[in-house]
């Protein structure tokens, strides 16, 4: 099994998570673009993902979530209200008069019945012609949403080039009819376990002031090993300690050093929602989680999302270090920083 953050930081999260079988992206905090560049950097083939899973719908989470997954002609995982909020965030909000309503309503008509004229003018038979599109908005309420995407000439395959990055990513059209299309949306509940192919998921609850965040545990169906993601959290409640236990590789975040935080250059309003129980992890909460609450069983222990504003590496790294040393039974563990800048060497247990 095998964990490749891709990036890691206050611009942007992705992480690949893979079995011999499966291979999953958690997160598309960068551009199309950018992940593709990433994935080549880190030996990841990107034709071989199957499916994106998302944690929740903060913009470094989700940068380049749609053009990816159209490119991929892949299934995206959230939660309901994940979708919800992802799908209003990309929503133009505009307030109208009802008059104005039916106004935009009957013109809307009148330019579709023209459209529908055309076609039976140049062709009698259009009319009975059943029309099917390579992408749907995928609209919350059902469980999933299917869709044989790839019949889209343009997706990513095997065999594309992928020096071509900015090409590959071209999604105009598409983006600009809908930029909420999504080739399959599937539902899991915080709290529940599903599979991907043969990655088994749990997702657990975590707090964050999104709509419906979670944080993951992926285990390899036939080898038993355990990697967890636990980024974008207040503080480390019970049913993530729970969570956590047992688990090989742990990416965990550490994203600011409570001085740096005080005394740096953010609005006061954003430094508390920052410090608070539904901001981010300190170091020094993340190294308490590691001296009183980790069972020490992992492997691997990546520190993530460190802001580049607020934290120094150094510190993240003294901080959980210092955490492991007090026990005894940690002193196994080998403490990396993901970075925001380049992927991190693939961990392959």
């Amino acid at each position: 099994m095998r964990m490749t953050v891709l990036a890691s930081g206050s611009k942007g999260n992705s992480t690949v998570i893979a079995s011999p079988n499966t291979t999953i992206l958690v997160d598309a905090g960068l551009s199309c673009r950018e992940l593709l560049k990433r994935m080549k950097a880190a030996g990841e083939n990107p034709s071989t993902l199957s499916a994106i899973l998302i944690t929740h719908e903060h913009q470094d989470h989700v940068t380049g979530l749609a053009v990816l997954a159209r490119k991929l002609g892949i299934p995206v995982y959230f939660t309901e209200p994940t979708h919800r909020a992802w799908v209003r965030s990309l929503t133009p909000r505009t307030t109208m008069t009802y008059a104005q309503w039916l106004d935009k309503n009957q013109k809307e008509k009148e330019v579709r019945a023209a459209e529908v004229a055309a076609q039976v003018a140049k062709d009698p038979d259009a009319a009975s012609v059943t029309v099917s599109s390579s992408w749907v908005t995928a609209q919350p309420g059902g469980a999933s949403i299917d869709l044989a995407a790839s019949a889209d000439p343009g997706l990513i395959g095997p065999d594309a080039d992928l020096d071509s990055e900015e090409a590959l990513c071209d999604d105009t059209t598409t983006a600009r009819r809908d930029p909420t299309a999504l080739p399959a949306v599937e539902y899991f509940q915080a709290g529940a376990n599903f599979s991907i192919g043969d990655i088994s998921v749990t997702a657990f609850t975590i707090p964050h002031d999104a709509a419906d965040p979670c944080g993951f545990v992926f285990e390899s169906q036939g080898e038993h090993i355990r990697m967890a993601i636990a980024t974008d959290l207040g503080y480390v409640p019970p049913n993530v300690k729970a969570a956590l236990r047992r688990v090989d590789v742990l990416l965990l975040e550490s994203n600011h050093d409570l001085d740096m935080l005080k005394d740096g250059p953010y609005p006061w309003s954003v430094k508390q929602r920052v410090l608070s129980r539904v901001g981010h992890l300190s170091n020094r909460a993340a190294a308490e989680f590691l001296s009183r609450d980790y069972d020490g069983g992992a492997a691997y222990i990546v520190l993530g999302h460190l802001s580049e504003q607020n934290n120094d590496p150094s510190l993240a790294l003294l901080a959980a270090r210092e955490a492991v040393d007090d026990r005894m039974s940690l002193l196994g563990n080998k403490i990396v920083l993901a970075e925001q800048a380049a992927p991190l060497s693939p961990i392959t247990l």
